[in-house]
């Protein structure tokens, strides 16, 4: 694959164009950029795909999209420094998707700034709802600027140490923020709305996947170890997730 750049919208069912959200694709895989192009257009979005970092860097900047999707291994400039030239002017949210499954790849995209990280081989239905929770965070914050005092946004969630802002996607603990992905912000914040309620795979399931996406109950499990990952990288005796064996798991708080 070389790296001439690639910028196009491809063609599709597009009734009332000028109200699509748009969102671009990074990625020096033409195979993938065409797959995921044509899934997004069938769910109603736009598209603008880029085979190449710099020339990503330079249309994001000039004519910025809802929402743009970056691989990481790409030549002349990886998804990490794009992301990183990026957020230098821009706040566009961003979702990594990439072959790597690593917690130390992870860990530095959503330091840089990434909103969201989906491994390859993934799902198209997955990775679509993942695009629409974070738009629709976008929208409810920036609904909250234009009127400060919306009865629709939800408050702030204090646990103890832990604090989670669902308007901003912000989650501290001990006042030191811990960066995570949707799909395990939305775990943590099913499990510490009702504080020592046990939840089930299949409740925390519920919480963080739309009807139409099946995942293994397995899955959960990995979430729930990332996420005392994460906050043990913060605080190294960090236990305020429980498990119930057989049962699910609960936020005990501290």
């Amino acid at each position: 694959m070389d790296a001439t750049p690639a910028s196009h919208i491809l063609p599709g069912p597009a009734p009332d164009a000028a109200a699509r959200q748009t969102i671009a694709l990074v990625d020096d895989d033409r195979n993938i950029l065409t797959t995921v192009s044509i899934a997004l257009q069938a769910e109603g979005f736009a598209t603008r795909i880029y085979a190449d970092g710099p020339t990503a860097l330079k249309a994001l900047l000039e004519n910025p999209p809802d929402l743009a999707i970056f691989d990481i291994k790409m030549p002349r400039m990886d998804g990490f420094e794009l992301l990183q030239r990026l957020r230098e002017k821009s706040a566009l949210p961003v979702i990594f998707l990439t072959s790597k499954d690593e917690e130390p790849d992870e860990a530095l995209g959503l330091a840089l700034g990434a909103d969201d990280y989906i491994a390859k081989p993934f799902s198209q239905r997955l990775l679509v709802a993942r695009i629409r929770a974070i738009l629709r965070r976008g929208e409810l914050v920036r609904s909250m600027s234009e009127t400060p005092d919306a009865p629709l946004l939800p408050d702030p969630i204090q646990r103890g140490r832990l604090t989670m802002d669902p308007a901003r996607h912000h989650v501290t603990w001990d006042s030191k923020p811990v960066s995570l992905t949707v799909t395990e912000f939305l775990i943590l914040e099913a499990l510490a709305a009702h504080m020592g309620v046990v939840k089930s795979r299949n409740q925390l399931m519920d919480a963080a996947y739309s009807d139409d996406i099946f995942v293994d109950d397995r899955t959960i499990d990995s979430h729930i170890k990332r996420l005392r990952r994460k906050f043990r990288s913060v605080d190294p005796s960090f236990a305020a997730i429980d498990t119930l064996y057989g049962a699910g798991y609960s936020f005990a708080g501290e």
